[in-house]
């Protein structure tokens, strides 16, 4: 199974990167990371940029998953058991999209397959993608019953 991850912005060196890639590197194969940029200074318009470079980004054959504040809230083992579906689907490539400063616009999630929430809490885009990358590892144990996740 193949992830990419499709984020905004320029993630800089420091402790979220370390993170990151710690993480990344870990899944076989490693997590993709596909960085989008749309400076302008009409928020609105930014938006606008920012969604047509996500949906440029995403496979027209990808499993999309967003990642939304409006999304469903599951556990680890339910993410884990996601992925397992879409492997027994003959789902090669999982897409997961985190949206810009505005979020994202109903385009982006009415091509989710599955939108998901990490919580009613705003969370900084740079620690969402290390959070992701963690629970896309933990789903990787958890899927090959590897004590790395303990209930």
């Amino acid at each position: 199974m193949k992830f990419h991850l499709i984020a905004p912005g320029k993630m800089k060196s420091g402790p979220t990167q370390e993170l990151f890639k710690t993480y990344s590197q870990r899944l076989r194969p490693a997590l993709q990371l596909h960085e989008i940029q749309a400076e302008h200074a009409d928020l609105k318009k930014r938006q606008t940029l920012e969604t047509d470079k996500i949906m440029a980004a995403i496979e027209p054959f990808e499993y999309v998953i967003s990642l939304d504040e409006r999304g469903k809230h599951i556990d680890s083992p339910a993410f884990a058991q996601q992925i397992d579906k879409c492997c027994n689907q003959g789902i090669s490539s999982i897409a997961i999209v985190i949206g810009g400063h505005q979020g994202l616009l109903p385009i982006v999630r009415e091509r989710a397959n599955l939108v998901l929430s990490f919580g009613s809490m705003t969370w900084p885009h740079m620690l969402v993608r290390v959070l992701i990358a963690e629970q896309l590892y933990r789903a990787q144990q958890i899927r090959s019953n590897h004590p790395y996740h303990q209930e």
